[in-house]
């Protein structure tokens, strides 16, 4: 059970830390936060930690928090569920006023927490914190910044660049999160999306300290093409007219060659290079718009089969009501985030 809320706390902030093979950076994370929150009397917290089915003693370390501090709460999944899903359904698990979600690397400033609170007290339900700058490489740095210009050119609403997730938002926004039956969401794009007031709140992004980054080609591919599947048409759109314009093209090439070969029939070779290069050339294209089209198969595929976002092995200090309405919404095997 948690403990009681401070009666001198006006507010109850709800501070989600997803994790994945972060042993050394938990313990450090959870001290920086409570040193954060003991500045802040008018505010009562809980800390709510999901593991991602840690190999490491992640999980252990965690239990040894929630053990001495009933403001530390636990999920522990049964299998790793991905970088978007597992945070996610945590996210839909918060119940404070406001939820604070932060990477457990330490490379998402607890000290910022201020600043979303005053920001989140002037009326706005999301402030986003943006990396402006990081110690980070400044190669992979680049990538990330034309990645989400990307991503912002071709949704059909307006995206916050370089935003990571890293950020506040107020329980009024979760609860439209536990109406959309999306088991597999791209969150940035869902924040522009909606359209709630934000705020922005730029800040440096530090280097990590421990352990590695869980960051690799892939997950950030599958992230950013998330962004472009969940939020825009434009690839098939451009397929489309791509594949019209190249038919129209390769129609009036063959008619000016058919009447150039007859005009010039002994005089003009046919040739094998210029087939070879064109057959190449549209059968690259058409695998690569194959591949676009697969991707939006797939998004298709993965709504329609209904799955949990996660299911859990493990809750440490829940309220037994929290438990049992997840329960009830879940049959106790998982989550979509109806709890309302």
């Amino acid at each position: 059970m948690t403990l009681p809320r401070d009666r001198r706390a006006r507010y109850h902030i709800s501070v989600l830390t997803p994790c994945y093979n972060e042993e050394g950076n938990v313990e450090v994370l959870y001290e920086r936060i409570r040193a954060v929150f003991e500045a802040l009397p008018e505010y009562s917290y809980e800390h709510v930690f999901i593991d991602n089915a840690s190999t490491d003693g992640t999980a252990s370390a965690l239990r040894r928090l929630a053990a001495r501090d009933q403001n530390v709460k636990v999920i522990i999944n049964t299998r790793n569920f991905g970088h978007i899903r597992s945070p996610y359904h945590a996210l839909l698990q918060c119940h404070g006023d406001a939820v604070v979600a932060m990477a457990s690397d330490l490379q998402d400033p607890p000290e910022l927490i201020p600043l979303f609170l005053e920001r989140w007290r002037a009326g706005y339900k999301v402030v986003l914190g943006v990396k402006e700058a990081t110690e980070e490489s400044p190669v992979m740095f680049a990538i990330r910044r034309i990645g989400y210009g990307v991503i912002d050119r071709l949704s059909e609403v307006t995206q916050v660049r370089n935003s990571t997730g890293f950020g506040l938002y107020d329980q009024a926004f979760v609860s439209v999160l536990r109406r959309l039956p999306d088991p597999y969401p791209y969150f940035r794009g869902i924040v522009a999306e909606l359209g709630f007031r934000y705020a922005t709140i730029p800040y440096r992004q530090p280097l990590r300290t421990r352990g590695i980054t869980k960051n690799n080609a892939y997950l950030l591919y599958d992230i950013g093409v998330q962004g472009i599947v969940n939020h825009s048409k434009i690839p098939l759109r451009v397929a489309t007219m791509l594949g019209f314009c190249s038919s129209v093209v390769t129609f009036a090439a063959a008619v000016v060659y058919f009447i150039m070969k007859l005009l010039f029939w002994y005089n003009l070779p046919i040739g094998v290079a210029p087939v070879i290069i064109g057959l190449f050339c549209v059968a690259s294209v058409q695998l690569f718009f194959l591949g676009i089209l697969g991707e939006y198969v797939g998004a298709i595929y993965t709504q329609v089969r209904d799955r949990p976002l996660v299911v859990e092995q493990e809750r440490i200090n829940f309220e037994d009501a929290q438990v049992a309405a997840a329960a009830q919404s879940t049959g106790a095997t998982g989550s979509r985030g109806r709890l309302d």
